[in-house]
């Protein structure tokens, strides 16, 4: 189905996700509305609406949408606007799926008090994303007022200077599911990776994460992906 939901433009793309049932929050359709991919697929602008993955250079890439659409999906329960809600963003790319974030936890005016910090390995992709994301209004008024936030960093070991968080996004296969990521996790909290099957038959699966009130943590597997690795910055 995903493949048949690529579009002309944004607003096509997003409200085809939409019919599709991809999207199901009305919530998850405005935030991706207004966030132009075209902005985030600086080496394939022509192709920024199909729903496909892109290379956004330095051997990464910017995830399908529907792929956002799922994220977004799973962790919309943790990212209440209009309260001081956290999100942590790993391997945050060229910037997209973190405006996106910071829309739904900030409001379509930006005038919420929820964070979202952004965090890559590699310098060039957090600059990126910080162009990206200051050609929009909205994204500049985001960036400005530090509700937006892009740092350099081994997203393996999460950003424990901005946690705790409601919701952390993972956007590159994990080898496991790192434990410093689940201690920066709230207790409630929730978590999205994808993770590496430990069997070794290079499969990778969707792991939704749950922390309860109490601190108990919960794992369950979702789809089967296909992600670059979350690893260390190349050299």
């Amino acid at each position: 189905m995903a493949w048949r939901c690529s579009g002309r433009t944004n607003a096509e793309l997003v409200s085809n996700l939409f019919s599709a049932g991809l999207i199901t929050s009305p919530r998850v359709r405005d935030a991706m509305s207004s966030v132009d991919r075209a902005h985030y697929c600086p080496s394939s602008p022509l192709a920024a609406y199909e729903d496909s993955p892109q290379s956004i250079g330095f051997s990464a890439t910017i995830s399908a949408p529907h792929m956002h659409a799922s994220a977004c999906e799973n962790l919309l329960e943790y990212l209440p606007e209009n309260k001081d809600a956290r999100v942590l963003d790993i391997g945050s790319g060229s910037g997209y799926l973190t405006h996106v974030l910071a829309n739904l936890v900030c409001g379509p005016d930006g005038g919420g008090a929820g964070k979202v910090v952004g965090i890559d390995h590699i310098q060039g992709l957090v600059d990126l994303a910080r162009q990206n994301i200051r050609r929009s209004e909205e994204g500049r008024r985001l960036l400005d007022t530090g509700k937006l936030e892009l740092v350099v960093g081994d997203g393996r070991k999460g950003y424990a200077e901005a946690g705790p968080y409601d919701a952390i996004h993972v956007g590159a296969a994990a080898r496991e599911l790192h434990q410093s990521l689940i201690d920066q996790l709230k207790s409630p909290g929730r978590m999205f990776i994808p993770v590496e099957d430990p069997d070794g038959w290079g499969s990778q699966w969707i792991w939704v994460v749950d922390k309860d009130h109490n601190g108990n943590v919960s794992k369950k597997r979702d789809m089967g992906v296909r992600y670059v690795p979350l690893t260390d910055a190349p050299k």
